[in-house]
């Protein structure tokens, strides 16, 4: 191959399919004029980037539409090699008409591994069905700042509950054949107050034991087979730029074997915003050399710019080279280097794509019966029960007051980068492609012989209050009032919570407090209904007056349901909190998985104790723990087991989220005051009882210490089981014992908890 023919297979084009099936069409983006199609295919193309997530497209039209692109460009290259097809699934395929799932950061409030895996081996064979190759998905980014407006798109702020979800994530995407990618590598959400895109301020020990632990988990055990960095420098090195972090650790340490692609335009930015490159071509050679493979999402640097750089001798070809085997491999490996290799999709297979466009129009269905079922599933199991006086679950209440600006948007249950909001927000009148109930629509179905009356009261993100008259005309002489509160998702400030849409606190959007605070003036009951994308502060008198407190963090298509189902007792509230509730909307940044200096003290006049902790979710029912027995010690290497009974002793059936955290007393550096190292959702009819074991290796007692090098120390340990971060149950005091023993990224990851056969 010749030098351009190379490094075309390390770049994509950003191509949108076409709405009457003919090829893609080259996206208008922020940074340049692209390249057009013809220009690129003599010599290849290395990838065709967001075909469905760029313009709403109807499934068929943009599976023909891919399709012709695809014979287009094998028969305009030497070598007839097709382009890998990648779109974001970060919330289901983003594309017009499929399903919309909730967001990841309820992934992690259901924790529930299994239901995750099933929900991405769904959203992957819709992308695989219609011929894409690669999803830009999960983000394994662990919370530290509440604010960052990309909370809603993590799976929480504990790195085991990221790693274990997150990998459940990849093993159900790489189970239908599609290339699932690790994102951001590293640090991305641990940006200096909670600012999108900005410096990372961040020690090696954080680093290591805190963000890369859930990237080593996936690495280890999901069979991901692709890793995007992140936009940021840490202590001011670009991850872009980093040959430490993405050849030295990642494939030399980890042994990663897949590609490295650019995040969107962020080679380009090591000149235009870090400014560790004078020019394009030397941007190009420090990110190649780094070990980034691919640059996405089109065309910038890894050109022209880059053969300049090759010919003046800022790199050699064997670093080419290295990037190219590793991107032809992984197309041989999805069977698209084969000579027998079709660019005709499945999802078209019993068609006939020659046929007129309009035969072929709504023939193809993203958004299936069973499918939605999963969506349904995870959103209810996501639903947070957070306060409760009574008043939950209502019954039969015969007036019933649905107020506040989420009460009857249908995009409040949708993330940032669900297709409706993430594209269809940018076509006003396109219909959004798959149905959107409301909360109001849903509680009039929940509800049928109640009354119910509704009131904006304000805008998610209004500075009027000049609707609070009509919303306590509303209340008048309802049973119980139910606030409906939260985000506007959107993308750089167009939402109020998204990418770019960042918080300069964690006091609720616009005049949302105002008006929950008028509602609670009334004397009626609140049940205060959060469909949000981060947690809010909802202030002293909130936390303490509502009735209830209902939380859902964008939970898809099904949610408002779910939502509605919780509120009747159709649902058992089951979900847990993945970050913690603040008490107050400053004093960020702050998560459970902190030391004991940043716990509350006479030291500072600020309290940063939550409202509600990291794991916290209450139930319809109760439960008793009880008959603890563990082993006292084990050595450095060993393992430690424990067993104990968990009881329903409500009248409901219920489930309780076993939760174990690892405290160390005394260590040889600081340690967070707990870590959660397992957990277990248990099911139990009332009445039932089951015994729940667990073993736990030594190995989870590591850390970074002193010299770098990952450890366990002997000495005292505790084993919390708990229902959540504040509410310890059970306590086991046990001791490791022997030398201190030095461990690598082989090393035990999990503790293997279990319910016994009774």
């Amino acid at each position: 191959m010749t030098l351009p023919e190379k490094l075309a297979q390390l770049y994509g084009l950003w191509a949108g399919a076409s709405a009457d099936g003919a090829e893609v069409a080259p996206h208008q983006h922020d940074m340049d004029e692209p390249p057009t199609l013809d220009e690129l295919i003599p010599y290849g193309l290395g990838q065709l980037t967001r075909p469905f997530g760029t313009v709403p497209v109807d499934p068929a039209l943009g599976a023909l539409s891919l399709m012709r692109s695809q014979e287009r460009i094998v028969a305009g290259n030497r070598f007839g090699i097709p382009a890998m097809a990648h779109d974001e699934c970060l919330a289901g395929f983003a594309a017009w008409g499929a399903t919309t799932y909730p967001v990841p950061l309820s992934w992690g409030a259901a924790f529930d591994p299994g239901l995750v895996r099933a929900m991405a081996a769904a959203i992957g064979s819709d992308m695989r069905s219609v011929g894409v190759h690669q999803g830009l998905a999960p983000v394994l980014d662990v919370v530290r700042d509440a604010r960052w407006g990309r909370v809603e798109e993590t799976i929480g702020e504990d790195p085991y509950l990221v790693g274990t979800i997150a990998t459940a994530y990849v093993q159900g995407l790489e189970s239908t054949g599609l290339v699932a990618t690790l994102k951001h590598f590293v640090g991305y959400s641990a940006s200096r107050a909670g600012r999108n895109l900005a410096p990372v301020s961040m020690g090696t020990r954080e680093r290591a034991d805190v963000m890369l632990l859930p990237f080593e988990m996936a690495v280890r055990e999901s069979g991901a087979r692709s890793v995007m960095h992140a936009y940021t420098d840490t202590d001011g090195i670009p991850a872009a730029a980093d040959e430490q972090l993405l050849t030295g650790l990642l494939r030399d340490t980890w042994g990663f074997e897949g590609t490295v692609v650019a995040d969107y335009f962020a080679i380009a930015f090591l000149k235009s915003l870090h400014g560790v490159a004078a020019d394009w071509g030397q941007a190009a050679a420090v990110a190649l050399t780094a070990g980034v493979d691919v640059e996405l999402p089109t065309v910038k640097t890894f050109g022209q710019p880059l053969r300049e750089a090759v010919a003046g001798g800022e790199l050699t070809t064997k670093v080419v080279d290295r990037a190219l085997r590793r991107v032809l491999t992984q197309k041989a490996q999805l069977g698209l280097l084969d000579p027998d290799w079709s660019p005709l999709p499945p999802a078209l297979a019993d068609s006939d794509p020659d046929a007129p466009p309009g035969l072929l129009r709504g023939t193809v269905s993203l958004d299936t019966a069973a499918h939605r079922d999963i969506s349904r599933r995870l959103a209810e199991r996501s639903v947070i029960l957070l306060r409760n006086d009574g008043v939950l679950p209502m019954d039969r209440p015969a007036r019933i007051a649905v107020v506040g600006p989420q009460a009857d948007t249908p995009t409040a249950v949708l993330g940032c980068y669900s297709f409706p909001v993430h594209v269809g927000a940018q076509h006003p009148g396109t219909p959004a492609g798959v149905r959107l109930p409301t909360l109001l629509q849903t509680l009039m179905s929940e509800f049928p012989g109640c009354e119910i009356v509704t009131a904006a009261g304000c805008a998610v993100d209004s500075a009027v209050t000049g609707g609070f008259a009509a919303a306590l005309r509303a209340v008048r002489g309802v049973d119980v009032i139910v606030a409906a509160l939260g985000d506007r998702a959107g993308l750089f400030g167009r939402g109020t919570s998204g990418e770019g849409c960042d918080a300069e606190s964690l006091a609720l959007p616009g005049v949302q407090q105002q008006l929950l605070d008028t509602l609670l003036d009334t004397g009626t009951p609140v049940v205060v209904t959060l469909l949000a994308g981060r947690p809010y502060a909802l202030g002293e008198e909130a936390v303490d007056a509502s009735a209830a407190i209902v939380q859902a963090f964008f939970p898809g298509q099904e949610g408002a349901r779910a939502v509605a189902g919780v509120l009747s007792g159709r649902v058992e509230p089951s979900g847990r909190l993945p970050v913690s509730v603040p008490r107050r909307p400053g004093g960020q940044p702050s998560t459970y998985l902190a030391a004991r200096l940043a716990r509350a003290g006479d030291s500072s006049n600020i309290d940063p104790t939550p409202a509600f902790a990291f794991g916290h979710g209450l139930t319809y029912t109760s439960f008793v723990w009880s008959t603890l027995t563990a082993d006292s010690a084990a050595p450095t290497d060993g393992e430690l087991r424990l067993s104990f009974t968990v009881r329903n002793t409500g009248g409901r059936p219920g489930t309780e989220v076993v939760q174990l955290y690892l405290h160390d007393p005394v260590a040889s550096v600081v340690q967070p005051v707990q870590r959660l190292v397992g957990y277990l959702r248990v099911p139990l009819e009332p009445g039932e009882a089951a015994r729940i074991s667990a073993s736990v290796p030594a190995d989870l007692a590591s850390f970074t210490g002193r010299d770098g090098r990952r450890i366990v120390e002997p000495g005292e340990l505790e084993l919390r089981l708990g229902a959540s971060s504040a509410d310890t149950r059970l306590t086991a005091r046990v001791t490791l014992t022997g030398a201190v023993r030095e461990v690598d990224h082989t090393r035990a990851l999990h503790a293997r908890i279990r319910r016994e056969e009774q």
